[in-house]
């Protein structure tokens, strides 16, 4: 049996089938969602019972079937008095759940860049050098080039605590390494694609920046509470969610939510390292979608 043919044969035993539209409140509707509640309940019910008294596997397996199959009857009662096919349904959450929790497709990984000439094009491979400088105002944080000219400003956390939000552009490498996409790496390096003024303006422009920066201080925010996502594997999904709400017209709308739940993990990695160790140098390669952290050179003995 299909999909379409069980939502069809399941629809013909609905008692309380109804023609109001999705937008306006329905008894039919109504039964439909408490139905299924009360039904994921019943299973709820039935494993606690197993777990209690310990009935058999084949017992337990039986009766799950069951209210399995009566959680998916009122499931699809509610997608048809919501007008939806649950075909399309299932394959809406097939592609959802993949965005979130695998890779990139085949051949899906590419450069936003690869047909502008190099000097309009994210290095491939870089080292940045980031050392703390002390001021009368505090510390802040001076990032080199290998040639020693500065990338950006020099930072300070701009808090009113010693917070080490000074190491942040470890995040934008962390993008730029593991997305292909930074458009503040691309302003500090100048390697906007000015000769095309429509990518020059939306995707290397100041709004992108800003959008860049934001995801930046959002991801802080979420991650502090969680004391930096030290010994995390995964990122709160709203935090991710709100990060694809922010880029959907951008460029880097393709990638998915798994590919930004890497590139934030790996950003504080290394911005923790940084803060640890008050600098060191930090190494992104965008051809094996790596970036790596190597401790700063000790000062010779005396």
């Amino acid at each position: 049996m299909t999909i379409d043919e069980y939502q069809d044969a399941a629809n013909a035993t609905d008692r309380f089938s109804d023609a109001a539209p999705p937008e306006e409140p329905s008894v039919g509707r109504d039964i439909a969602l408490f139905g299924l509640a009360g039904e994921v309940g019943t299973l709820l019910s039935e494993y606690k019972k197993f777990i209690r008294d310990g009935n058999r596997r084949e017992f337990i397996t039986d009766r799950v079937s069951e209210e399995l199959g009566d959680v998916f009857w009122y499931a699809t009662n509610v997608a048809t008095k919501f007008g939806l096919r649950l075909d399309d349904v299932l394959r809406r959450n097939i592609v959802k759940v993949r965005d979130r929790w695998l890779g990139p497709e085949e051949g899906r990984v590419q450069y936003f860049d690869s047909a502008y000439q190099p000097h309009e094009r994210l290095p491939r491979w870089f080292e940045a050098s980031f050392s703390e400088v002390e001021t009368p105002e505090g510390p802040r944080i001076q990032v080199l080039m290998n040639q020693g000219k500065q990338i950006g400003n020099v930072l300070s956390d701009n808090a009113h605590e010693d917070d080490g939000y000074r190491f942040h552009d470890a995040f934008h490498f962390a993008y730029a390494a593991i997305l292909g996409w930074s458009p503040v790496l691309r302003r500090n390096l100048k390697v906007k694609r000015k000769s095309d003024k429509r990518m020059d303006e939306v995707e290397d422009g100041a709004r992108a920046i800003i959008y860049e920066e934001a995801i930046a201080g959002l991801a802080f925010e979420y991650a502090s509470q969680v004391n930096y996502y030290d010994g995390f594997n995964t990122v709160d999904a709203h935090l991710i969610d709100t990060i694809k709400q922010l880029t959907e017209n951008l460029e880097v709308s393709v990638r998915t939510r798994n590919e930004w739940e890497r590139a934030i993990l790996e950003g504080f990695r290394i911005w923790r390292l940084l803060r640890a160790n008050n600098g060191g140098v930090v190494r992104y390669d965008l051809e094996t979608r790596r970036i790596d952290w190597i401790a700063p050179p000790r000062p010779p003995a005396e």
